[in-house]
């Protein structure tokens, strides 16, 4: 059989094809025609190459990259899966192939043109290489670098007040309504993953049809199959990130002897590391060399390690602007580049040096969890789904899963190692006995589901055993409200439900509001204006604009008290790690927690509120919350400044675009996708995107769902071959 390649009216591919093998390669096929900027921008990041083409801006990724050997340990992966699933491993090849010739024979995205690069050639580890890209930050490792510095300067109390089950990270929805409560009497799967809102989107909406199955989902451009939310016309599938913590951060002792390195163990020897030195291309910069170190524990990912700048060579061709490192609380870095504790000019010759090195589950077993892939497009009842996911590696996933016989699936996926619980929160010393690997967790599992209805949105709950800050709670309770409203719901229903924005943890700082006394006719007005509020964050409202102003404004004056003058400038760990130690986006997510305390380092709460509300009074907003709430995504190529719409809704919202309180109001995440799976009949499910379909510009589907998502409107899914039209054959 041929490969059938056809399109929607919104340009979604449709792929039809004779075997699994063959629909793969059509897969790769297909993606590199409508997304070729992307995957190679996805490929050199995974390379550490993507300072080549984008210049020194690029160069702390790649830094990052090749330092905690993400190449290295994707190739690792890809043996493995060779010699333990070699049906899978044939499948992922023939995606690879279809990309090569995709990138081979299409048109050339205007993006290679402008910083003078040609599509690369894929080898059958790259996309394992993206998956891992894409997810390696995903459990916030470096967010222990946060903790040991806030409890060095304030304490041990100071890691729980600065926790993210404040109010900000900004994570994912998802909702399971089981039969007993829709009008059709079969379960509806609804939600919206929130990410770095970027263009190209991170998702791709897609058909795949072969006579093993015929799915629909939502697949990550470069990576075969759909991994996170798909409809087999039997079961659904969905997934949240579960917030656990799956990686840790050894303090090593280091010594240089001869031309190697040694770390100390546990059990007080020093042991033979491994080391290299890379060289890299950086545009605009020449050749940079680069010391790589791994310990028994896992790779050197900052300390004394060298670092060789080069002369400058050629300029950058074009704007650039590299993926901004971008925490789980959505914090873009203000601060200034840094490489960590690296050294210029050649190795450090001390007899002692220090390092951080990271543990992570892929470089220890050798599997990122491919195995499952398959399996998921062929599912057919909950069940199916179930054992799928029991391959699953990371990043770890709550899933839920319902099929058309009333089955249904709350769990949690992934791999999580059992550790001392140090390990788990802080750094921990690699020379000390008791921080080893001791196996693995079992998932956790909802034995049955409460009144029919699951929510999951990052909050605490089945992962609970397997975390350590997770997502406030707010945006589950509010869904969860929100579902008991109705005693029965549709499918399109859901959008209701999708773009609430009611913003429950204003209430502390209303509260706050409420007991000042002594204040200017200005700010009295502002402030009595503000507890008549609705508390939606509307981006029509110039009463959420006035709150969020005022928010912005107590966060930059708690930022500036002295008692946070320690953690005001951030060490000096590689730049890829400081969202995670910026203080003023820290202080504006874990605000609710500094509002509460019982005491806050001799901070006078009440006068920095009425500062900060005095402050907004004086110059209020001239406007609403959308004109400085505006949509920001990422572009790896700057080109022309890009004028963001107006949004509504905030980082607590069940409509969860983040802004960063008191650095920026403008929205870099965000729903990178919302779908509803309807078990009734597949065809009333619906789904929808920021952008498109195509991630070529200038293509009529490159941004023709963007007024869709905007308005919480959604594209119908089409599954029905005759109704699409034929774009090719091959």
């Amino acid at each position: 059989m041929t490969i059938e390649i056809h399109r929607d009216a919104w340009g979604i591919p449709h792929l039809r094809a004779g075997s699994a093998r063959e629909l793969a390669r059509a897969q790769g096929l297909v993606t590199a025609r409508d997304r070729a900027w992307q995957l190679e921008d996805g490929r050199h990041r995974a390379q550490g190459t993507s300072a080549s083409f984008l210049g020194p801006e690029a160069l702390h990724w790649d830094l990052f990259a090749r330092q905690a050997r993400l190449d290295d340990t994707a190739r690792r992966c890809w043996a493995a899966l060779e010699e333990r699933d070699p049906e899978t491993a044939d499948w992922v090849r023939a995606y690879v192939d279809g990309v090569n010739h995709g990138l081979n024979s299409g048109p050339t995205a205007p993006e290679f043109d402008a910083v003078g690069l040609a599509p690369g050639r894929w080898e059958p580890w790259t996309p394992l290489g993206i998956w891992l890209a894409t997810h390696i930050l995903f459990a916030g490792f470096p967010a222990k670098l946060w903790r040991e510095e806030a409890a060095a300067h304030l304490g041990e109390e100071a890691v729980g007040l600065f926790a993210a089950d404040g109010p900000g990270s900004s994570g994912s929805n998802g909702w399971l309504v089981g039969g007993a409560r829709t009008t059709t009497g079969h379960a509806v799967i609804a939600g919206d993953p929130h990410r770095l809102i970027e263009d190209p989107g991170v998702y791709q909406q897609i058909h795949l049809s072969c006579p093993e199955f015929d799915v629909v989902g939502l697949a990550v451009p470069g990576v075969p199959g759909i991994a996170h939310f798909g409809h087999t016309g039997t079961v659904a599938w969905a997934i949240t990130n579960a917030m656990a913590d799956y990686q840790d951060v050894y303090r090593e002792r280091l010594r240089r002897v001869g031309a190697g390195v040694e770390a100390l163990g546990p059990d007080g020897v020093w042991r033979r590391a491994a080391r290299h030195a890379e060289s890299f291309a950086v545009a605009g910069e020449g050749v940079v060399e680069v010391e790589v170190i791994e310990t028994e524990r896992g790779p050197v990912i900052a300390g004394d390690i060298f670092f060789a700048p080069a002369a400058p060579s050629r300029p950058v061709p074009g704007g650039s602007a590299p993926r901004p490192p971008v925490g789980p609380e959505g914090a873009l870095s203000s601060n200034s580049p840094t490489l960590g504790f690296a050294r210029a000019g050649g190795p450090p010759r001390r007899a002692e040096m220090q390092g951080l090195a990271l543990r992570y589950p892929p470089r220890v077993t050798g599997d990122l969890g491919f195995s499952a892939l398959l399996p998921l497009l062929r599912a057919r009842r909950v069940g199916d789904v179930d054992r799928a996911v029991d391959l699953w590696a990371e990043p770890v996933n709550v899933v839920q899963a319902a099929d058309t016989e009333g089955g249904l699936l709350h769990r949690v996926a992934g791999r999580v190692p059992v550790r001392a619980e140090a390990n788990r929160r802080r750094l921990v010393p690699a020379w000390e006995p008791g921080h080893e690997w001791r196996g693995w967790h079992e998932m956790p599992r909802a034995a049955e589901l409460t009144d029919s209805v699951a929510v999951m949105a990052n909050q605490r709950g089945l992962a609970t055993p397997l975390g350590v800050e997770f997502a406030p709670p707010h945006r589950a309770h509010r869904i969860a409200a929100l579902l008991a409203q109705k005693e029965h719901w549709s499918a399109g229903d859901m959008r209701a439900i999708h773009m609430d924005t009611h913003l429950a943890s204003c209430a502390l700082l209303l509260d706050h509001l409420a007991a000042l006394e002594g204040l200017s006719p200005e700010a009295a007005a502002l402030r009595d204006r503000l507890l008549r509020w609705d508390r939606r964050m509307d981006a029509d409202s110039a009463d959420a604009a006035g709150y969020a102003a005022v928010r912005g404004a107590v966060v930059r004056h708690l930022a500036a008290h002295p008692s946070f003058a320690a953690l005001s400038t951030p060490p000096a760990y590689p730049e890829v790690f400081l969202p995670w130690l910026a203080l003023l986006p820290r202080i504006g997510f874990a605000l609710e927690h500094l509002l509460s305390a019982e005491e806050l380092y001799g901070v006078d709460r009440a006068d920095v509120v009425r500062a900060a509300l005095e402050e907004v009074a004086a110059e209020p907003p001239a406007g609403a919350w959308g004109d400085t709430h505006r949509l920001a995504p990422w572009r790896a190529l700057t080109g022309t400044p890009y004028d963001g719409p107006g949004l509504s809704g905030d980082h607590d919202c069940v409509l969860c675009t983040s802004a960063v309180p008191g650095l920026t109001d403008l929205a870099a995440r965000g729903p990178a996708a919302r779908y509803v799976w309807d078990l009734a009949r597949r065809e009333d499910s619906l789904w929808v995107v920021p952008f498109g379909a195509s991630g070529i510009p200038g293509s009529p589907h490159h941004g023709d769902q963007l007024p869709l998502w905007l308005k919480g409107e959604l594209v119908p899914v089409v599954t029905d071959f005759d109704l699409l039209e034929r774009e090719s054959h091959e």
